[in-house]
């Protein structure tokens, strides 16, 4: 295998999580997979103090590259990634992540089992089974891939920390729209953008990451705040392309979403982590009218992208040389 025909790219984009990242750096290394089959892309997402020590400390048998970049957002700093990455598939997770060993092998082969570009979603694990907030978050993301996961639902979506994607398509379709500027709503956005070019969503349980993501009812509070805002970003995504609907799931949905824990094993503890369900919900659709009030602007199909400000008067995602989620009303 050729320095110039690898297979797959390891995309990690981070910022300020020097502890986090370390330990995705030591899981990436353990991977049992052929090292010149693969390499290691992180982009640093202007970060203070850029993690080149971390980075230089990956074994030498490994391809890895660092890009710093200024900070842009994970968007942005994934696209930066992709812009030098030279696998022909494209395996984005996140700085907070530790992939198991056997990752690369069972992304492997889902991607050489099917006869069309195929977007490969894989399992998050939460492993800060103590942590209640931690816990509710990532069973949101449970409820959502058992719901969407229909290949017939137009909102099928995975979470971009256990992603993989063919790099032929991701780059037709423009990568990730850098115009999401926060943590949210850019993985769906792609995914739908995906769909549309005619490629394949397949959900793979057996790709698994483990997730580690320490929150508390601020950080909590605050992360799904920022989903809905994402969301507003999604809705205008969505004008653009043709529709400017406005969209609430049906109360079956927001049911199932709120008692989802009370139907897992977890005793009496499913009762506090259906409340965060619950409010989950309440910070999403107070983010979603907050940016949306915020903008002053009321998305129409096939308007232009308005402009929040300064910061997103820029080009389009992947023509730059210089640059180095969840659910509701949307």
């Amino acid at each position: 295998m050729t320095a110039d025909a690898l297979e797959y790219s390891i995309i990690v984009p981070t910022y300020r999580r020097r502890d986090s990242l370390a330990r995705c750096l030591e899981a990436i290394q353990a991977l049992d997979f052929p090292r010149d089959r693969f390499e290691l892309v992180v982009v640093d997402d202007g970060s203070p103090i850029p993690p080149t020590d971390l980075v230089a400390s990956v074994d030498r048998s490994l391809a890895t590259r660092l890009v710093c970049a200024r900070h842009g957002g994970p968007a942005a700093a994934r696209n930066a990634g992709a812009r030098v990455a030279r696998g022909r598939y494209f395996v984005f997770t996140d700085d907070d992540c530790a992939p198991h060993a056997d990752w690369l092998r069972a992304i492997d082969r889902w991607v050489t089992a099917s006869a069309v570009p195929v977007a490969v979603g894989g399992r998050i694990v939460n492993v800060l089974a103590d942590n209640a907030y931690a816990t509710a978050s990532q069973g949101i993301v449970d409820f959502l891939y058992e719901w969407f996961g229909d290949n017939s639902t137009p909102n099928q979506f995975f979470t971009s920390n256990n992603l993989v994607m063919a790099r032929t398509v991701f780059m037709d379709i423009g990568g990730f729209d850098e115009g999401f500027h926060l943590t949210a709503a850019e993985d769906r956005d792609l995914c739908e953008r995906w769909t549309a070019a005619g490629g394949k969503l397949q959900y793979a349980p057996d790709v698994v990451v483990d997730h580690a993501h320490v929150l508390d009812f601020a950080r909590f509070n605050r992360q799904h705040f920022t989903y809905g805002r994402g969301a507003f970003d999604l809705h205008c995504s969505r004008a653009r392309r043709g529709d400017a609907t406005f969209r609430l799931e049906t109360g079956r949905f927001y049911f199932g979403l709120i008692t989802y824990p009370l139907r897992r094993p977890r005793g009496w503890r499913g009762v506090p982590l259906a409340l965060l369900h619950f409010w989950s919900q309440v910070a999403y659709a107070a983010g979603y009218f907050f940016e949306r009030a915020r903008r002053g602007w009321t998305p129409k199909a096939g308007a232009a992208r308005p402009s929040p400000g300064p910061a997103t008067d820029e080009p389009g995602p992947l023509d730059r040389s210089d640059r180095g989620s969840m659910t509701g009303a949307a």
